[in-house]
């Protein structure tokens, strides 16, 4: 391993173990440390704890039971250059785990800011009168495009999801009258106002948000997450030119490690066409899903 890849995986961990103290309390289960988030929100996951052995069977099984007591998803994230043991461990613990290609920018290699057909890209702003309804819509947006993703992994293609390959304006609409509550919309807010999380969106002006992607950040260090594209929008650039602009501005605020997860190698390759270059892989693990 690179000695620059090497510091890569310290600053990550770092950055894994701080994003979510602030809006979730821990709860340490042998080597591994569950986030329980504070309030509403998407929930977090448990992780390997920094400095401690590799966790055994026993603390997965341990932490799947706290899991279920407090209604969480029996969900766990690693980095697999950083805790390589790991992934057989959870395996034999009966989990399912999505390799997923770990990408950081070459901000040398950053595509330039190019318009998209027949929308524009812009942030999503927690002090206009619209911010919950374009909330809503992105969040309806990245529903639909993770239940019919461009490229299934095989843990995708186990949940039990509604797969909607054709999803446009429409369904989004539908999907996003499930709206938010006032507290999760406030929350939101303020995550946002904070200057370390953007939400950005392509918006057409006949057929409102078509995209959406976020970048979360802890000191100079980011991640850019959730990037989706509605499915009836696919193939025109959104996702592509959305990340750009998601890594352009996290440059701008003084991010300098700047990185991302992809769904499976295809598209990792085209996150390689925006400047990313891989440097690893993330262990994201469930339970195995039960045989149809």
């Amino acid at each position: 391993m690179a000695r620059a890849d090497s510091d890569h995986f310290d600053r990550l961990e770092q950055f894994y173990d701080a994003l979510p103290r602030p809006w979730a309390r821990t709860e340490e289960i042998g080597s591994l440390v569950l986030f329980v988030r504070e309030g509403e929100g998407w929930p977090y996951y448990a992780r390997p704890r920094r400095g401690a052995p590799t966790p055994s069977a026993a603390d997965l099984t341990d932490c799947r039971a706290r899991q279920r007591e407090l209604g969480l998803p029996e969900a766990f994230e690693w980095v697999h250059e950083t805790t390589p043991d790991l992934l057989a461990v959870a395996r034999s613990a009966g989990l399912e785990v999505l390799l997923a290609p770990l990408l950081s920018l070459d901000p040398q290699a950053l595509v330039p800011d190019l318009p998209v057909p027949g929308a524009t890209i812009r942030a999503v702003d927690p002090g206009a009168p619209g911010f919950a309804a374009d909330l809503n819509a992105s969040r309806a947006v990245a529903r639909l495009a993770f239940a019919a993703p461009a490229y299934r992994s095989p843990l995708e293609i186990a949940e039990k999801t509604l797969v909607i390959d054709g999803a446009g304006p429409s369904e989004r609409d539908a999907a996003a009258g499930l709206a938010l509550s006032d507290a999760a919309v406030g929350e939101t807010g303020r995550m946002l106002a904070g200057g370390d999380y953007e939400i950005v969106v392509v918006e057409s002006p006949e057929e409102g948000v078509l995209a959406t992607g976020t970048s979360q950040r802890v000191g100079d260090v980011a991640e850019i997450a959730g990037v989706a594209t509605l499915p009836s929008a696919r193939g025109r650039g959104y996702a592509s030119q959305l990340t750009a602009t998601l890594a352009r501005n996290l440059l701008r605020r003084g991010a300098h490690l700047i990185f991302l997860s992809a769904g499976d190698d295809d598209v990792a390759r085209l996150y390689t066409k925006v400047g990313f270059r891989r440097i690893g892989t993330a262990c994201v693990a469930e339970p195995a899903a039960a045989p149809l």
